[in-house]
């Protein structure tokens, strides 16, 4: 006798995997926040990076009323937090709200000047593992001066961790952008990305953890010769989805 097989299992089995597949049902896209102000940028350069990155959404959000973003109600709204702002006022409410999202898990990318935001909050450097110092300051007893710049350097970047997945495909790259000298790295801040450009900090990208939430520092990103550069892109768009747990 022939048997015959109930053809229902299979037919759920083919279904559940259409709707998987199907246009809508991916996983979703993470949710960015990009905050800016304090600090003239090609805005449409930048953004275009953001535009161009087909798993994300963003929000672009500028002070003097970015920080409510940090609220809880509108912070449920995104997943990842990126900086690129050179900011100096924050409420202690506002202080406190950015540290509850980061103890909530919420990711922080931190692009260029916004090193130098804060620089009356010690938390702030704490957070993202260093700090561009606009005066003199003192470390480990002694006075140092404060951070220098230059524009328009080109000089080639080494990849000092190919193996996190922030930096994993990349390998050692040149690049034409502002240079940061005599900033402070957090000891435990990991090194990604390092430079043996003399007008430059030895390190120039990290990866840290602050209370529940992953932290990416990034020291590039001044104008389009960064933001077109394909390794740059990639550096961004893998440090999203590093901090947003999604690697």
């Amino acid at each position: 006798m022939k048997t015959i097989r109930n053809p229902i299992p299979t037919l759920i089995l083919l279904l559940t995997l259409f709707w998987l597949a199907a246009p809508g049902q991916a996983a979703e896209k993470t949710r960015v926040l990009v905050v800016t102000g304090g600090h003239g940028f090609e805005t449409n350069q930048f953004f275009k990076m953001f535009q161009d990155n087909p798993d994300i959404t963003f929000q672009a959000a500028e002070h003097p009323k970015a920080h409510a973003w940090l609220k809880t109600e509108a912070a449920r709204q995104w997943d990842v937090l990126v900086l690129y702002d050179m900011w100096q006022p924050i409420t202690d409410e506002a202080k406190s709200d950015f540290v509850a999202r980061l103890k909530e898990g919420k990711g922080l990318v931190a692009l260029h000047h916004c090193l130098a935001s804060h620089q009356k909050w010690p938390e702030y450097a704490k957070i993202i593992g260093g700090q561009y110092h606009l005066e003199k300051w003192v470390q480990d007893g002694a006075e140092k001066p404060g951070s220098t710049y230059l524009h328009d350097v080109k000089f080639k970047v080494k990849v000092a961790d190919p193996t996190h997945p922030v930096t994993r495909g990349l390998q050692d790259f040149d690049i034409q952008d502002e240079t940061y000298g005599g900033f402070e790295v957090k000891p435990e801040s990991h090194a990604l990305l390092t430079t043996e450009e003399k007008t430059s900090s030895p390190t120039i990208a990290w990866a840290k953890t602050y209370e529940a939430a992953r932290v990416v520092y990034v020291e590039l990103g001044h104008d389009h010769f960064a933001f077109e550069n394909p390794n740059y892109r990639r550096l961004v768009a893998q440090a999203i989805r590093w901090t947003a747990k999604r690697d």
